[in-house]
């Protein structure tokens, strides 16, 4: 990986929102011999396809978010590279915009080693589809943001109701209690709440984001440990990282896991107790639906890498079954 000087730009084309970056923005070009690919590594970060904090492309990335200098808008944009290598030209506008930048690499994935996984050897205990996955894909990296706060929050709001409910209530608190996003960002691009903001959120709007008591006040018990929390950016990886976060009431080992699944590009990470992700590994992987004790099972020969294989059988195409109504949205807004 290299990653060059930052330098200013006073004119270019912001290929997400057709809008020319302004003056004042700082940008460096990051390269690597191995591929990448920006809408596979970062899609994870948005929580739904309307997400007001980021936008995300083929080849191209918008993220707002808050830094220590302040607030910073990031775009990504991915440039020709000589093969298999790959290049990504990372702009940023915002008092936060050199604190943006200096993170790029960690949020690229620059530090995921695929090397151990990408063994012959490793890869001949795949199933033949799932290694097929990786070689079309190789591409894929996991990213490390180094944002607590800005994952933890989206990740309580996913407790124990569809994806449809969380991603909803996200959209909605952070379209009205971000902060536009500076610089010339795409329309609606939005910095989410700090957690003093968070803490400002009247509790009618946490009903009209349709976000029980139980969600809202773990949101603002995090809100409350905030400045703890963003020091676990520094924590290594480990069962240390994971007990400090479920300390807070109210985040618990699947919190966890997918906190740092975003925060720290966690590759063992499994999210255990998710609603359908037993299900999906059993049935992608055997054919058969299993519970949580299974999939750790089946996951095992892979201890180490369980995230990527999580990663690749999604990327892979396969969908479970589905059978039943779907499980329709509690209103909490009367209540």
């Amino acid at each position: 990986m290299s990653l060059s000087v930052p330098v200013s730009l006073a004119s270019g084309t912001g290929a997400a929102s057709g809008a020319a970056p302004g003056a004042g923005a700082v940008s460096v070009l990051w390269e690597s011999d191995r591929p990448y690919r920006l809408d596979l590594s970062l899609g994870v970060l948005a929580h739904g396809r309307k997400d007001p904090s980021v936008r995300i492309g083929p080849g191209v990335a918008w993220l707002a978010f808050s830094t220590p200098e302040g607030n910073a808008s990031l775009a990504l944009t991915e440039q020709p590279a000589p093969a298999p290598g790959a290049r990504v030209l990372a702009r940023a506008w915002g008092p936060g915009a050199e604190f943006a930048l200096a993170g790029v690499p960690a949020l690229l994935g620059d530090s995921d080693d695929w090397s151990a996984f990408d063994q012959p050897a490793f890869t001949a205990t795949l199933p033949a589809s799932l290694a097929e996955t990786r070689r079309r894909n190789p591409g894929l990296r996991l990213p490390s943001t180094g944002r607590m706060l800005d994952s933890i929050v989206p990740v309580i709001l996913e407790q124990k109701v569809t994806a449809m409910e969380a991603y909803y209530a996200w959209r909605y608190l952070v379209t009205k209690y971000g902060a536009d996003a500076p610089g010339p960002a795409p329309a609606g691009l939005k910095v989410p709440p700090s957690a003093e903001a968070w803490r400002r959120v009247p509790s009618w709007e946490w009903h009209r984001a349709r976000v029980d008591f139980h969600r809202s006040g773990t949101v603002l018990r995090a809100c409350g440990a905030a400045s703890a929390l963003e020091r676990l950016s520094e924590v290594p990886l480990g069962t240390d990282l994971t007990a400090r976060l479920c300390s807070i009431p109210g985040i618990g080992p699947w919190s966890a896991a997918e906190i740092t699944q975003r925060t720290h590009g966690a590759p063992d990470s499994v999210s255990v107790g998710d609603y359908h992700l037993a299900a999906f590994v059993g049935e992608a992987l055997t054919g058969r639906r299993t519970d949580d004790a299974g999939m750790l099972a089946l996951l095992e020969p892979w201890r180490g890498h369980r995230q990527r294989v999580v990663r690749l059988l999604v990327l892979s195409g396969f969908r479970k079954q589905a059978f039943g109504p779907r499980l329709a949205p509690e209103d909490h807004r009367g209540r």
